[in-house]
């Protein structure tokens, strides 16, 4: 639209639009909060998050295992470290290092935790990163492991996208928005500094600069031993950087790989995971070259993985002496171990590995030993924790507390045929019993966009407010995400993105078809990208749905360049500002509204402090709705940042609205 009627909206603190959202939030709390359900999926929701059984999950250094942990008493959370021997009983004692609600009251703020890093190799200082209201700009501050506070004078990096890291004991890699010229078109961070102790900060020595176009900029110091090295790396877009090795005299040397591919440095390893085909090399493979090679020129790549027409490289992971395989089969993991010696790389299955759910692995400590973390979960069953070394059973360690009946319930995989021919797999998790009448209220779930893929995971919120009040719930496994690696991502950019749409609409079909269901009771959900998904369910397929729930979402694709974060995706959707809004133009929900659809009811959740999707594209798309005469709920957490709450609290009650808006226009929920 050339006016745009609903353009002061994008103003984001401004008095005339927050009293617009002041007014919906008042609407939406009147209507959805003040029934008996409301109040008692909250109190649900909020039990599951703050639940004291929850596994602590935890990163070791030095001897400790570290945790940050939030329940009722403790909002904001607590940094807090144990002993591995603490850990594997019932009821670790925890040594508390940072409370950050006390930290909150004493100095009048609202910080939300993002984060610390310690300094290498003695582990007495760590650099602390703080967020106001969960937005992800940040302070960095320096906090001693002695003393348990503050270091006075200490370094400390002002609020800005970006952050620091540890170069030495007096010396940090900066990158962070230092004014005029020191930020990216997207908003982060163009150039990287050396700062030292005791020096103003908008002094500190450069580094390396980008330029305006490029994504960010940022530098780290591997500080592993034997193998200490700086790196550099230059983000040019989304899915293309430069990686530069910083010698001791302060000269850059570019590692000579495609830019397009995900290289990363591993002791006397490189490892290169490719987004696109390079020479002999399908996109999706993981090769391998000594990094001394790489350097000289005369790398010997080894194919580590080889994707096929139904696996993807899930994930990988260094453990002292091997590489742990994550791979996605159909969307199920399964994983392996790599072991490099003279004679090349020994390939063996990983000792009991899960025959079911879905695995994350992760190296305990990659310096010291070949341990790793195993997490397994599903739909139905709650996360558990081992630990393992490689080439033995794991041991596992603790299991999250299951929140609903799930006994009587089943978790199915399907696969549809899209428009264009392609099949697509969803999982369907239903009751045993479900009568196949077309009656169950549905709720399908949705991403579909850069190269994330969405596996099976257990939801203790999603249990008790949807499936055990007889809900079903389908997740569908778009293209636009990485459950085939880049070949699934890239069938659904920027031209191709309706691609994701036909996919969604097709398992909305199918579960009509296969009589779970009925458009009347079927709802759709996404957010952020996944919101632009639920959008354009919404504008392109309104007959398909009862319901449309959008969250932190991104809407009118002629601005979303323009704000906040935006610029940082033109490679996943194209620049409006060109020809590439001739196809954008097509998946731009807010300029597709039509006042004389049949739409169905749609709710719209997005937070004010969100500094990655700027909030105006949920504002003006309900403003151009309801303009339109269409039904429109909208809530604006006040903070949060893009994950939309920043406490539990505000977690519980965002989510509450949500299910509570469905079961309004789906229901009845059973025993209502």
């Amino acid at each position: 639209m050339t006016n745009d009627p609903h353009a002061w909206l994008e103003d984001v603190t401004g008095e005339e639009a927050l009293a617009w959202v002041t007014g919906r939030n008042a609407r939406t709390e009147q209507r959805l909060t003040a029934t008996p359900l409301f109040g008692e999926l909250e109190s649900g929701i909020r039990e599951v998050l703050d639940a004291p059984a929850r596994i602590p999950f935890v990163g070791h250094r030095g001897g400790y295992y570290y945790n940050f942990w939030t329940d009722e008493r403790n909002p904001r959370g607590l940094w807090r470290r144990t002993t591995p021997e603490q850990y594997r009983t019932d009821s670790p004692e925890w040594e508390i290092l940072l409370d950050v609600d006390a930290l909150n009251e004493a100095e009048g703020e609202n910080w939300v935790w993002h984060g610390a890093r310690f300094l290498r190799p003695g582990l007495d200082r760590v650099l602390i990163d703080l967020s106001r209201g969960g937005a992800d700009a940040d302070v960095t501050r320096e906090f001693d492991m002695v003393t348990r506070d503050w270091v006075p004078g200490g370094f400390e990096r002002p609020e800005a996208k970006g952050g620091a890291s540890w170069l030495d004991r007096d010396t940090l890699l900066v990158a962070t928005d230092l004014g005029e010229g020191t930020t990216t078109d997207s908003g982060y961070p163009r150039t990287v500094r050396r700062w030292t102790r005791g020096t103003p900060l908008a002094e500190a020595e450069l580094v390396f600069a980008g330029e305006p176009d490029d994504l960010s900029v940022s530098a780290y110091r591997d500080h592993t031993p034997g193998f200490e090295r700086t790196f550099v790396r230059r983000a040019l877009e989304f899915y293309a950087d430069e990686l530069y090795l910083l010698g001791d005299d302060g000269e850059l040397r570019k590692i000579d790989v495609p830019d397009s591919a995900i290289a990363d440095v591993e002791r006397e390893w490189l490892l290169l995971e490719l987004r696109e085909d390079w020479a002999a090399f399908p996109a999706g493979s993981l090769l391998a070259a000594r990094f001394d090679d790489v350097l000289a020129g005369t790398p010997g790549w080894d194919v580590l993985f080889a994707p096929t027409d139904e696996s993807s490289l899930a994930g990988y992971t260094w453990t002292r002496h091997h590489l742990v395989l994550n791979v996605l089969e159909n969307v199920v993991n399964r994983l392996s171990v790599l072991t490099p010696g003279e004679a090349g790389w020994d390939r063996s299955e990983f000792a009991g590995a899960p025959e079911f759910g879905s695995v994350g692995v992760s190296a305990v400590d990659s310096d010291e030993n070949d341990d790793v973390w195993l997490t397994v979960t599903d739909y139905l069953t709650p996360a558990s924790l081992a630990i393992a070394t490689v080439g033995s059973p794991p041991e596992t360690l603790k299991s999250a507390p299951g929140f609903f009946d799930s006994s009587g319930h089943v978790i199915e995989q399907h696969f549809v045929t899209s428009d264009d021919g392609t099949r697509v797999p969803y999982f369907l998790v239903r009751p045993a019993d479900l009568p196949f009448d077309g009656t169950a209220p549905t709720l399908l779930y949705g991403y579909g966009g850069f190269e994330i893929a969405l596996t099976p995971g257990y939801s203790g919120g999603t249990g008790r407010s949807w499936l055990a009040r007889g809900g079903v719930y389908a997740v569908a496994n778009i293209r636009g995400g990485g459950e085939y690696g880049p070949r699934w991502h890239r069938a659904a950019l920027r031209e191709d993105r309706p691609r994701a749409y036909e996919d969604m609409a097709a398992v909305a079909r199918d579960l009509v078809e296969r009589r779970i269901t009925a458009p009347s009771r079927l709802a759709v959900q996404g957010g952020s990208n996944g919101g632009l998904l639920a959008g354009n369910m919404l504008v392109r397929y309104p007959e398909l749905f009862g319901a449309v729930v959008i969250q932190v979402p991104l809407l009118d694709m002629k601005r979303y360049s323009h704000l906040l974060a935006g610029a940082s995706w033109m490679a996943e959707y194209g620049d409006p500002d060109t020809d590439d809004w001739d196809f954008i133009r097509t998946f731009s929900p807010y300029h597709l509204i039509d006042p004389d659809a049949d739409y169905p009811p749609v709710i719209l959740l997005t937070s004010t402090r969100d500094d990655r999707v700027h909030p105006g594209h949920a504002r003006k798309f309900a403003a151009a709705l309801e303009a339109a005469g269409h039904d429109v709920t909208y809530y604006e957490n006040i903070e949060g940042g893009h994950g939309g709450a920043a406490d539990n609290a505000q977690a519980a009650r965002m989510a509450a609205l949500a299910y509570a808006f469905l079961w309004e226009k789906l229901g009845p929920a059973t025993g209502d």
